[in-house]
Formats: C-alpha cells, structure tokens, sequence
C-alpha cells in the first residue's frame, strides 16, 4: 500500500510539472503569433503586451524549477522517471527561451514602424510553422510519444529554408538602397530569432525522444550554412 501511495504521488507530481510546461508552451506558441501580427501590423501598442506577458513564462520556469529540485530529492526516480524529470527540467529552460525570442521580434516592433519596408511575407509564413513546432513539441512531451518528437525535428529544414529564403531577400533590398539597410537589418534579426525558434523546439524533441527511449536521435545535417555564417549566431 505504501509503494502504491508513493507511486500515485509521484504521478501526481509530475503532472503538475507537464500542466506547468504546458502552459508555459502555450504561452510562448501565442506570443511568437501575437508578436508577428503586431510587426506585420505595425502595432506598438499589441508588441509591448507581448513584452510585458514574458513574465509569465519566467514566473512558470521558477515554479518548474523547484518543483523539480524537490521531485529529484523527495522521490529519488530512477530510470524512465528521472530521465523524464531531467527533460521536464531542460525543456522549462529551452521554453523560457523561446518566449525570449518571441519578446525579442516584439521589441522590433517600433524600429521599423517608419520603415517603407513591409515585413516580408515570407516572415508570417515561418512564424507559424515554428509556433507549430513548439505547440506539437510539447503535445509530444505530455504524451510521452517519441514519434511525434522525430517528426518535429523533421519540420525544423522547412524553417531553415524560410530563413535562407528571408536572408537573400533582405541583402537584396540592403544592395538596392541603402535607406532600407537599418529595417533590413531589423528584419533580419526578427528571421533570426524564429530559426532559434525552431532550432529550440528540435532541441525539445530531441529530449522528448530521449526521454521516452533512452536512445538519441541522430543528429539532423544543415543544408547551406552561408546565411547563418553571415549573420552570424546573433544570440550566442
């Protein structure tokens, strides 16, 4: 009986901690939306909400924190269960960044809100496939389900794509005027940010997968590495 209760407890435990991650997910998938609707509309006001809602996420990843200090020293897990309490830890952190992110393209906002430069419409494009990958990312953590993790891993080429794409795109306009090279260059960063995006949810599968399995997913090959030499890893 006491085994049992013990069992039952620790379950309860960690759904606390997916609910946690969850709504941190959810969080962070509505800001990289809300974030790109208010650049391709201009709309300070919308960004700066943005801005102000990344506490939340932060105030979630504590909580995830420390809840999952005291699971590792109260419960002790082994096996499956510590590896799943050691992914829930990893992705608190690897969430919390992507609503950064989310943050960081808001912030963007009023550096181009007297730009002739529309944003691209390539741009939405990729925000939406990276708010997918973080949104089923995570579906695939609460269902403990490797398979869904791979996948996720397999859509990151298409936000690599995007994001070449994006970059030609940009210089082209920088070559043409160099009126447009400052909002360019903004523009830049905000494609930037959702290639993290997606490098980050590909990182979230790859600890699901390993989670669930005890095995890694083998490491995923980049197709053309100019752009991202160029631009440069803005954030590390």
């Amino acid at each position: 009986m006491g085994t049992s209760h013990t069992v039952k407890a620790f379950d309860e435990d960690l759904d606390q901690l997916r609910a946690a991650i969850s709504e941190m997910g959810g969080l962070a998938e509505a800001a990289i939306g809300e974030a790109m609707q208010a650049l391709v509309r201009r709309d300070v006001d919308a960004a700066q909400r943005v801005v102000e809602r990344d506490a939340r996420i932060d105030q979630l990843e504590a909580e995830v924190e420390r809840a999952a200090v005291q699971l590792i020293a109260l419960r002790a897990p082994m096996a499956d269960d510590l590896r799943e309490v050691v992914a829930a830890l990893k992705i608190a952190g690897v969430v919390e960044r992507i609503g950064d992110y989310a943050k960081n393209i808001a912030k963007r906002v009023h550096t181009i809100e007297d730009s002739k430069i529309q944003p691209l419409s390539l741009l939405p494009e990729m925000a939406r496939i990276a708010g997918e990958m973080v949104h089923n990312v995570l579906d695939a953590f609460a269902a403990r389900d490797p398979e869904k993790a791979a996948e996720v891993c397999e859509r990151d080429e298409a936000v690599d794509d995007f994001y070449n794409s994006i970059f030609r795109a940009l210089l082209t306009y920088m070559m043409e005027n160099p009126h447009n090279i400052t909002a360019a260059t903004h523009l830049l960063f905000v494609a930037k940010n959702l290639e993290r995006i997606g490098d980050h949810a590909t990182n979230v599968a790859e600890m699901v997968y390993f989670a669930a399995t005890g095995r890694h997913l083998a490491e995923r090959q980049r197709g053309d590495e100019t752009p991202y030499i160029a631009a440069g890893r803005l954030d590390e």
